[in-house]
């Protein structure tokens, strides 16, 4: 039978914290309720990499993290305190910006298409008369016709400054060959970076041209690429894996089908984003990773009156109408022209191989279904339907492109095309890029719903449509993830509790906005809009940690600056808006505007902490979330945890029962309450139903029943304090002795004054006394 774990917390395994140091914090978060610790990638990865995604070697854990010594030890410490393992793993793509650290890839570099491992990443070998294409050239290097600035042979390698490249047998320099000779004769051309964008001709990750994608729906790839994943199981190291990037895959289905013959049916998570709506294949996974669950927690604390309000503000800002689909559409269809655009080319090579008749402007056509797709991906014959859909909107935006969409639709809805099956693939890039690294950084309506998986357009959902997602859950994806932060999430989950406090006072926040923009960029009042709710969200953050997001988020908007080419005066004035945030009358300001909505954020805190702990899943908790999450984008997100405030604040947590005043000891004391809970007294939360509050203020009331627990949760606290608090409004409780785990207060059944049971917390978490 396979083993589900009743909680995990997510550690971020680097250099500084490595194997043996989670390992020594394992009995910590055993005493916090943890019960399975979830690991960020481990496998060998590029040096110096602090995320792990990055892997260059299949068969050995990265030794800068703790080695096969660190797992065992972690391992070993989990079997004695009865935990399991979780651990984030990476099928997609491997890690080759440093060639000669990938031997797989440096291999094929070497030998081309005769090396061994050529079938393993996914190249176009047609292309540059079958030699790779690297495009790491800088403009001043680029001498023309093919030869190449500061490459020189050293010994038996080539090297371009830093990076050394192989050199094949038999190619080695004789006579007055000069490296740009030498260079001429490998299975590798060394071309202008800006040429990746077109003219790539392997597979990656997004548009991440260092990771280079592998082919593990070839059954002698995955299990080369899982043979140290293989060897976790064999030993019993590891309980189960979370998957990166599924969607990446030529067949995600079919690989977790192998995956879970490797591991004998372990619990495996995957990393898959679903638009609002969508529901996850039937594939053999205990669910998603719970960005899905997430954006429901953010949207049924969201008030929904505030819409038409921020709506007008956004529509000021912008000078004209505010339309997240004509947003989207634009971004999509920019990434599929810029730094996707090989893989659209990609795409139109496939299609003419096996059908010599396409049009003229297939490549243009393919584009504009790209940019149209409304989910990250099909599966087909399943979701058929999402390609009808982008065909008809593209009708829309390009009725010229009609006729050669009508000709491509049969051939993209063929699951025996080869076009088929790579325009499954590269949907999802184009959404990832267009929508949550690009959209979301130009939409500020309201930015705590610019969350991965979300859709920003979605405002907020009603209580009564919350209890029907919870018990859908409940019935079909019990042991699915549910989460607030992640490494990926664009702000910490309690930057986007105090952000969300802003529909609560939209004339407040209008204020704000027009005390602080004259400070700002003039000609990008929108990107204004979405800095400040950042800089309110995280406050107070550092000169240091707003300006690096400043700078990250406007190049990923990529609106009025760029990655590839600044806009110096443009951030100039971004620093210049951020320090008039931190120094005197704007400072003021924005602390007057965050002391106004303190009780706000303080529920909101602490109901998003309790709803996503104790809904139907498996909740996670990212690593020092349970005190405090205040993180922007990474590489914010992975900065250090202060474990000794940790440690304190949960020993606390062990004894005091909480307060809302001491905010981080009353989150830290929801977190432990809650998973020791859900691992001590399983049975207290196997299932879900609905508990209604009656009475004036009910709206401000979210209760469910898990089986014999109940959470209660305070939503939209600011406007409950303008009507004058909870009066008369009960709850319905079943007859006995309960207790609050939270307060430590007990009340007895029936009727229950919300007044009397979130006097001290706007959150509960009631269990039966006595036992």
């Amino acid at each position: 039978m396979m083993r589900v774990p009743t909680s995990t917390y997510r550690l971020q395994i680097t250099a500084d914290q490595t194997l043996d140091d989670a390992a020594g914090r394992l009995e910590a978060l055993h005493d916090l309720g943890v019960d399975w610790v979830y690991l960020s990638p481990i496998l060998d990865a590029e040096p110096g990499s602090s995320h792990g995604y990055d892997v260059i070697g299949h068969d050995r854990i990265d030794p800068s993290r703790g080695g096969a010594e660190g797992l065992a030890a972690l391992s070993a410490e989990a079997r004695r305190l009865g935990m399991g393992v979780l651990v984030d793993i990476v099928p997609n793509h491997v890690g080759v910006a440093t060639p000669q650290q990938n031997a797989w890839w440096w291999d094929v570099l070497r030998l081309g298409r005769e090396s061994p491992h050529a079938d393993a990443f996914d190249v176009d070998w047609a292309q540059h008369d079958g030699r790779i294409l690297l495009p790491i050239v800088g403009d001043d290097d680029d001498l023309g016709d093919g030869r190449v600035g500061h490459v020189a042979i050293d010994g038996d390698v080539l090297r371009y400054w830093d990076t050394a490249l192989p050199i094949a047998p038999g190619t080695g320099p004789t006579g007055d060959d000069d490296a740009d000779a030498v260079l001429a004769r490998q299975h590798y051309v060394l071309g202008n970076w800006r040429r990746g964008d077109d003219e790539l001709a392997y597979r990656r990750f997004f548009a991440v041209t260092t990771l280079a994608a592998i082919r593990v729906e070839d059954r002698a790839v995955f299990d080369a690429s899982h043979v140290e994943i293989r060897r976790w199981f064999d030993e019993g190291l590891v309980d189960g894996l979370r998957v990166d990037h599924p969607d990446g895959l030529r067949d995600p289905e079919g690989y977790l089908r192998d995956l879970a013959d490797l591991t004998s049916g372990a619990y495996v998570l995957v990393e898959k984003i679903l638009e609002p709506g969508e529901e996850l294949p039937a594939w053999p996974t205990a669910g998603t990773t719970g960005y899905d669950a997430l954006g429901l927690v953010d949207r049924v604390l969201t008030d929904p009156t505030a819409e038409q309000a921020l709506d007008a503000i956004e529509t000021r800002l912008r000078g004209l109408p505010l339309d997240w689909h004509a947003l989207i559409h634009r971004t999509k269809r920019g990434i599929a022209d810029s730094i996707l655009h090989a893989e659209v080319l990609r795409l139109e090579r496939e299609v003419r191989a096996a059908h010599d008749d396409a049009p003229a402007d297939t490549a243009d056509a393919i584009a504009e279904l790209l940019a149209c797709f409304p989910v990250y991906r099909s599966y087909l014959p399943q979701g058929a339907e999402h390609l009808h859909h982008a065909a008809e909107a593209s009708a829309h935006w390009r009725p010229d492109l009609s006729e050669t969409v009508a000709w491509l639709l049969p051939i993209l809805l063929d699951p025996a095309e080869d076009a088929a099956r790579r325009f499954q693939q590269t949907s999802g890039m184009v959404m990832a890029k267009g929508v949550e690294d690009t959209a979301f950084y130009r939409y500020g309506r309201l930015t705590s719903l610019n969350e991965v998986g979300g859709d920003p357009s979605v405002f907020s959902i009603a209580p009564v449509d919350f209890h029907v997602a919870m018990e859908r859950r409940q019935e079909r994806w019990p042991h699915a993830m549910t989460t607030l932060s992640t490494h990926d999430t664009k702000r910490g989950e309690d930057v986007r509790a105090r952000i969300s406090t802003i529909a609560e006072v939209p004339q407040e926040w209008e204020a704000l906005l027009e005390r602080m923009l004259p400070h700002a960029p003039q000609h990008d009042r929108p990107f204004t809009s979405l800095l400040l709710q950042a800089v309110v969200g995280a406050w107070p953050a550092s000169r240091e940690r707003l300006l690096a997001y400043a700078e990250k988020a406007s190049r990923e908007a990529d609106s009025r600056t760029h990655w590839t080419s600044p806009d110096a005066a443009y951030e100039e004035g971004l620093v210049a808006f951020v320090d008039a945030c931190l120094e005197g009358e704007g400072r003021a300001a924005i602390q007057a505007f965050v002391d106004a909505v303190e009780p706000g954020w303080r529920a909101n805190v602490l109901a998003a902490k309790l709803l996503a702990l104790a809904m139907p899943g498996v909740p996670d908790v990212y690593q020092g979330s349970e005190v405090r999450e205040l993180s922007l984008v990474d590489p914010d997100n992975r900065r250090p945890v202060d474990w000794a405030e940790a440690d304190a604040l949960r020993e606390r947590a062990a004894t005091e029962p909480a307060h809302v005043d001491d905010l981080e000891h009353a989150k830290v004391r929801v977190v432990r309450e809650t998973l020791r809970l859900r691992r001590d007294r399983p049975e207290l939360v196997s299932s879900y139903a609905a508990v209604l509050a009656r009475g004036a203020a009910a709206h401000h009331a979210l209760a469910f029943d898990r089986g014999g627990a109940i959470a209660v949760v305070t939503r939209l606290p600011l406007g409950l304090a303008r009507r004058g608090g909870w009066g008369d409004t009960v709850l319905p409780v079943p007859e006995g002795r309960w207790v609050d785990l939270l307060s430590g207060r007990e009340v007895d059944g029936g009727s229950v004054r919300l007044a009397d049971l979130l006097r001290d917390l706007p959150v509960a978490l009631l269990a039966p006394a006595g036992r």
